[in-house]
């Protein structure tokens, strides 16, 4: 076990391409999400990055390996996660380009004065909770429920963050559900945010899409590209090619 901010939490370590990893072991831990979300974001630079909801923080530890000039910020609610995240930044010797926020996303959707235009960012990326409230089946674990249904956050209140974080013309990448697709596009245009390229996720390649990866641009014009369908398996069961080189980086 080790001490977190609130309660001594039972954790596990574990490691992912080139990061170690603290996750409760109870709580919420990272699925293929996270790093899908990670191999989706393909810009050659980054200056500053932003990970909403960044749980323990594996999206945005990786980002920061994978672009070593950059800095990056951990925006995460549960105070249990973010200390979490803080802890796995300095496991990864990141201490200098990575830092840790403990914040309601609702709260810098309607900030007016934050962040300031000099302290904008390039890149802001997320995991969201994928489902409404009343679908799906509720986790009885709160730290699990929130990270995965609309309790503590909304499709409209995350644009809205990401919108208020952005520079103009900087980047939002996140991944949700293809049933949700519709909403999601209205949402951005609601914030002048315009779909720029999208990528479906299936189990196979006989399967429909599970997933959807989407890259919007702030201020950006009306324009969107399809990248070739992404599996997780090969017809046989195994991971395709390019799934285990998303997890292994080889």
């Amino acid at each position: 076990m080790i001490g977190l901010a609130a309660v001594d939490v039972e954790v596990t370590l574990d490691s992912i391409r080139d990061i170690k990893l603290y996750q409760s072991k109870d709580g919420y831990r990272f699925s293929v999400d996270a790093l899908l979300l990670y191999s989706f974001v393909n810009l050659p630079r980054a200056g500053k990055i932003a990970d909403l909801g960044a749980g323990s923080g594996i999206v945005g530890l990786l980002l920061a390996k994978k672009y070593p000039d950059s800095m990056v910020s951990l925006i995460e609610l549960q105070a249990g996660l973010a200390d979490l995240a803080r802890k796995n930044v300095v496991l990864n010797s990141l201490e200098e380009r990575v830092s840790v926020m403990e914040k309601d996303l609702r709260e810098i959707a309607s900030c007016p004065s934050f962040p300031s235009t000099e302290d904008r960012f390039d890149i802001v990326v997320s995991n969201p909770p994928f489902r409404k409230p009343r679908t799906g089946l509720i986790s009885p674990e709160e730290e699990r429920a929130i990270a995965r249904h609309e309790i503590k956050l909304k499709l409209s209140e995350l644009v809205g963050a990401s919108h208020r974080l952005l520079r103009s013309k900087g980047r939002f990448f996140l991944i949700h559900h293809p049933e949700r697709l519709s909403e999601l596009v209205c949402a951005l245009r609601e914030k002048e945010m315009e779909v720029k390229r999208l990528r479906f996720v299936h189990s196979n390649i006989s399967s429909g899409a599970k997933m959807v990866l989407a890259e919007a641009v702030k201020d950006g014009a009306a324009g969107t590209k399809v990248d070739r369908p992404l599996c997780i398996y090969k017809e046989n069961g195994g991971y395709s090619d390019e799934m285990k080189e998303i997890y292994e980086g080889v």
